[in-house]
């Protein structure tokens, strides 16, 4: 089979990939052929350069394994270059080309296998599905961009860096570098002359795709079309609960009194499925809150519940918390089948999520909430969570924020539920200054 590329892949050789650029950023819609074409490079640089040395990487390790080595990686050589020799070396996670240059491939995820990545340098790195990833791996990573290699002309084969996403929000560290020409943590200017970007959508590569699937793109909500049909970074909802400007940073983390894993999990794992939303979080003795790790994603229930008990003993947890509104019991004993004697409590959501949400965004607001890290997902979804979200609107469940507003109202009680009055039997809303006239102090 002869390759052709498509008209997204041709602008993106042409500008981009071949245009002397050392970071270097392809982003637009789904299936246009981004992933196939920046790999393809990579290979051909190897190629280029008996015995280089290049790296791709994904967020997690397992996608990376199977997106990468099983699924682009063979079926790019077959058709761009077939009859060239190549070999997957299990054991240290690369590929070895038959002139002596490596491919290695892993996940941001995986601490022992990326010590291992970070040993080496690398004429090619490519970040594969950044939207995905911090910004400190991109920072450590292009450290690593290093290696010195001669061409089978002699020359020096250039180091370069590539990028690749569905766009996410307009605050994500690919726009503000790439299109803003912002550094996002100085805040100062970048030198423009070493970064470049081009867009590619779908309807580029619609020659290799159904004409169902891009009607499907087309009926998307507004939200997901933007960003996985035309390709474009999106703003933050205006009336979103949560703004930019109220997540703060926590370099270093104080000892910690109390530390809580919340779950809001998924009753099925399958295309189309929600996340579960499984998130780390703690309070100081001076009463302020951290997000400590967002391991959301979608799971088979038995992996949620490792992952949450894994969170558990990482970070030293005094309690799980996990919500019964769908998995009722169920929950529970997922939990239990990984470790029987953990401590645990079922919380059961009687009001809508923004009402639940509101304590804990005004917790934000007043600067009492800070994350020890950077964690996009659950950012961009706070940031696009409005009071009235819309759950068939916006095509998502926001599971990450629900798994948050779970943690911190059970490490922040007195701020996030209203105190009994006597005589009066339930809880009332509490109109007070952290809450709003609107809130309501019923969580569980």
């Amino acid at each position: 089979m002869t390759y052709k590329r498509n008209p997204g892949q041709e602008r993106a050789r042409a500008e981009l990939l071949t245009s002397g650029k050392r970071f270097n950023l392809i982003y637009g819609g789904s299936r246009s052929g981004k992933t196939f074409e920046i790999t393809g490079t990579v290979a051909e640089r190897a190629l280029l350069a008996p015995g280089s040395r290049h790296l791709i990487v994904r967020q997690e390790a397992t996608s990376a394994k199977r997106a990468i080595v099983k699924g682009t990686w063979p079926a790019m050589m077959a058709i761009r270059f077939p009859g060239v020799g190549y070999e997957w070396k299990e054991q240290y996670g690369f590929f070895q080309l038959a002139n002596g240059s490596e491919v290695w491939v892993g996940g941001l995820n995986d601490d022992r296998a990326l010590e291992k990545l970070l040993g080496n340098e690398y004429a090619t790195i490519y970040i594969n599905e950044a939207s995905e990833c911090r910004y400190l791996a991109f920072t450590l990573l292009r450290s690593r961009l290093a290696q010195s290699a001669k061409t089978i002309t002699g020359k020096d084969l250039s180091q370069r860096f590539y990028v690749d996403l569905n766009p996410t929000t307009r605050q994500h560290w690919t726009y503000q570098l790439w299109i803003e020409g912002i550094e996002p943590e100085s805040e100062g200017a970048i030198d423009r002359s070493q970064y470049g970007h081009i867009v590619v959508n779908p309807y580029d590569n619609a020659e290799n795709l159904s004409p169902e699937y891009l009607n499907d793109l087309a009926n998307l909500p507004h939200r997901a079309r933007k960003r996985f049909l035309e390709g474009s970074y999106v703003e933050d909802a205006e009336d979103a609960l949560w703004r930019r400007s109220y997540i703060k940073r926590a370099p270093e983390l104080p000892d910690l009194v109390r530390i809580v894993i919340a779950v809001d999990p998924a009753v099925t794992n399958k295309a189309g499925s929600d996340e579960t939303g499984i998130i780390a979080a703690g309070i100081d003795a001076k009463g302020y809150g951290y997000v400590l790790d967002d391991g959301s994603d979608k799971f088979r229930p038995e992996e949620w519940a490792r992952r949450a008990v894994s969170l558990f003993d990482s970070y030293g947890a005094d309690r799980i918390v996990g919500e019964v509104n769908q998995g009722g019991d169920m929950v529970e004993s997922t939990i239990r089948a990984v470790r029987a004697n953990v401590p645990y409590t079922a919380v059961t959501a009687t009001r809508g999520k923004a009402v639940r949400a509101e304590p804990v965004s005004a917790l934000y607001e007043r600067g009492k909430i800070f994350h020890h890290g950077e964690f996009p997902q659950l950012e961009d979804q706070m940031c696009s969570f409005v009071s009235g979200f819309d759950r068939a609107a916006q095509g998502y469940s926001p599971d990450r924020v629900d798994a948050l507003v779970w943690a911190f109202t059970e490490l922040f009680p007195s701020m996030t539920r209203a105190p009994k009055k006597k005589g009066l039997g339930p809880s009332l809303p509490n109109a007070g200054p952290m809450m709003g006239p609107q809130s309501t102090g019923w969580l569980r």
